[in-house]
């Protein structure tokens, strides 16, 4: 889920995520993906896009706004993440065709994973611990150890995921694109020169919500009068989408008032980009700039406003 949350934030021109070899990057009406194939060239695909919000204006709301933009970012990153994959085989493999039934499955599996991992294993542990250690059986510190449980089993994800070979490359990738987003809103030319002086932490990313979806349900479960183990598991589950509306709102408000106080909000999100980015190469920076150049050029054919809000 890490890289797909970057694309499509509202208030901004563009947004992007790390794929194999490449970065897809996203303007308001446009994306296009960009990515460096076995022998060395650049593969790009690109297409128009609308906003959530001006196809159903509920997404305009407060809240459902963050909704739309995580649904419509999860599947343009399945989208260019595949793309990515087939732009690896050589010619005499086939492309990976995936089905509608088989997109279903898989987001089928993927929530039911994290529901599993973030939501009844750490509720599983923390009433075990109730039950060896009475001090911590009451609802409110139990609760909080649920919450503690939850974000070691997070960091821990983090880190195994960092260590795979593989998993750093698209780590790079990731940084590129966020220094290459960097650049861009500097209002600098756009560069790999002036992106790689950029670093690769930034407030908008992925990384930063989840930060903000766990904080929020550290802080909220403690306040919810609800006994038992499946009652608890319950309500978990019918509040992500809450707790996941919620945290976008405070991305976005964050994200705006860096240097500020409210801009502390996005300082442990910031923190866990030390794993989930590493310093690209200026072939990786290459790339995102080229990524950025076709989401951009769509943009303009179709009249879009090139503008930084």
């Amino acid at each position: 889920m890490l890289p797909i949350l970057e694309s499509g934030e509202e208030t901004t021109l563009i947004g992007g995520q790390a794929v194999m070899e490449g970065v897809m990057m996203r303007a308001p009406h446009s994306y296009c993906v960009a990515v460096r194939k076995a022998d060395g060239t650049l593969v790009t695909e690109q297409s128009p896009v609308p906003r959530m919000s001006e196809k159903y204006p509920i997404f305009k709301l407060p809240v459902l706004r963050g909704l739309g933009t995580l649904g419509q970012a999860m599947a343009l990153g399945g989208k260019a993440l595949r793309f990515s994959a087939n732009a690896q085989l050589s010619e005499e493999e086939k492309p990976v065709e995936i089905s509608p039934w088989m997109m279903t499955a898989n987001v089928i599996l993927t929530l039911g994973f994290f529901l599993f991992m973030y939501k009844f294993v750490p509720l599983l542990v923390a009433t075990r611990i109730g039950k060896a250690v009475p001090a911590l059986s009451g609802l409110t510190a139990s609760n909080f150890v649920d919450g503690g449980v939850r974000i070691a089993i997070f960091l821990a994800f983090l880190f195994l995921l960092s260590r795979l070979k593989d998993i750093r490359r698209v780590f790079e990738y990731h940084g590129a694109e966020h220094k290459v987003v960097f650049n861009f809103e500097s209002g600098k030319p756009v560069t790999v020169e002036n992106a790689q002086k950029f670093v690769t932490f930034h407030p908008r990313c992925g990384t930063n919500f989840l930060a903000v979806v766990l904080g929020v349900a550290f802080l909220l479960y403690p306040l919810l009068p609800v006994a038992g183990f499946w009652a608890r598991l319950g309500l978990r589950v019918a509040l992500l989408p809450l707790i996941a509306g919620v945290s976008y709102e405070i991305i976005r408000f964050a994200a705006k008032r860096q240097g500020t106080l409210m801009g502390l909000l996005s300082k442990p999100g910031l923190w866990l980009q030390r794993i989930t980015t590493k310093p690209p190469d200026d072939t990786q920076a290459a790339v995102a700039i080229h990524a950025l150049e076709g989401a951009m050029a769509l943009e303009e054919k179709q009249g879009g406003e090139l503008v930084i809000a």
